[in-house]
């Protein structure tokens, strides 16, 4: 199954269900397959991400065969952080 995130200021972003739920479960949206980030929820969002980031980094989790979660979010993060910086909300499974 894939997810789509979508905002009115940036291009979908389409994410396989494994990889879209772990950052779901990190910004606090666990098993939610609809739902949205108000612009006003972004920032506890962005900053979930980039403390996960962080945490994964120091404790050297980093498996060499599986990509970095600081990879995996990137995508996210630009997303989000433009949505933020243009207070638009972000849709998924819509």
């Amino acid at each position: 199954m894939l997810f789509k995130f979508k905002s009115k200021v940036t291009g979908d972003l389409i994410m396989l269900e494994p990889d879209a739920k772990r950052l779901l479960k990190i910004m606090g949206r666990e098993e939610q397959v609809k739902g949205i980030f108000l612009a006003d929820q972004l920032p506890a969002a962005i900053a979930s991400l980039e403390s996960a980031v962080a945490q994964e980094e120091v404790e050297g989790l980093n498996d060499p065969k599986q990509i970095s979660l600081r990879q995996r979010s990137l995508p996210m993060l630009k997303m989000l952080k433009q949505c933020l910086g243009q207070s638009a909300d972000v849709v998924w499974g819509v």
